[in-house]
């Protein structure tokens, strides 16, 4: 470029070794600086971008869906029904299944006791179920109704089953004082007197009457003093008589 006095100026880059050693020195501190200023941010930002993949991956995609239902502890229910109670839906994220819906509709089943909902990865629900355990057999109609020691009646069967006893009882249920006062009774019972139990009735709750084998009868009154009442009954089951009064086990009769 002439300034028109027929001076000319050119641009002449320096070389590296005109730079002083002093000023690299400090211009390469200032770099490294400047990097490792940065590098938090950097792998921060990368953090976060990998997280963000993984949980839209997790939450946001089919990729990890639900694509089986297992089923365990299953008696009386298959596990077809309590699947269908389930209503879990099938490639919606795992991670996001809501346990506790799942576990409130299973356990609506009335045969059902409780419930456990879980995840096994990577696309699975695991739903264990506990069902209600009979304790007696309530005559209703030509059926029976199953109670469990609870009082609660969760299945109807034509035959009362073997091995439970038939429960007399007029309105059966947990809040049911008869009711409460049968099952406190059949719970007291030693196994000698579980053995033999044909029946319980319990008309009112200071009238329990067992009913054994052989129609033979206890008469046990009401359900306070059980545990002494089953053993006093248990040693007189050896004795002739057709009725053992326990009722005040105190002052036992025999006829």
């Amino acid at each position: 470029m002439s300034d028109g006095g027929g001076r000319s100026w050119r641009l002449v880059r320096a070389d590296t070794d005109a730079v002083p050693t002093s000023v690299r020195r400090f211009m390469a501190r200032a770099r490294q600086r400047r990097l490792r200023a940065a590098l938090p941010w950097a792998v921060t930002a990368g953090s976060l971008l990998v997280v963000g993949a993984l949980v839209w991956l997790v939450y946001g995609t089919s990729v990890l869906g639900v694509r089986q239902v297992d089923v365990v502890g299953t008696d009386s229910l298959t596990p077809l029904q309590v699947e269908q109670a389930a209503a879990v839906r099938m490639k919606q994220p795992l991670a996001g299944v809501d346990l506790a819906r799942i576990r409130g509709r299973v356990e609506a089943l009335p045969a059902v006791d409780r419930a456990v909902v879980s995840r096994s990865w990577p696309s699975t629900v695991v739903i264990q179920v506990v069902e209600r355990t009979p304790v007696a057999a309530v005559p209703a109609g030509k059926e029976f109704a199953l109670i469990d020691a609870e009082g609660v009646a969760f299945r109807t069967v034509s035959r009362r089953p073997s091995g439970l006893p038939v429960a007399q009882l007029l309105a059966p249920g947990p809040d049911d004082i008869n009711t409460r006062s049968a099952l406190t009774v059949l719970s007291a019972l030693t196994a000698e007197l579980r053995e033999q139990l044909v029946s319980i009735s319990v008309p009112a709750p200071a009238q329990v009457r067992l009913g054994l084998r052989k129609d033979r009868t206890v008469i046990w009154g009401d359900e306070t003093q059980s545990e002494t009442k089953a053993q006093v009954a248990t040693a007189l089951l050896g004795r002739e008589g057709n009725t053992i009064d326990v009722s005040a086990p105190d002052v036992v009769t025999i006829r």
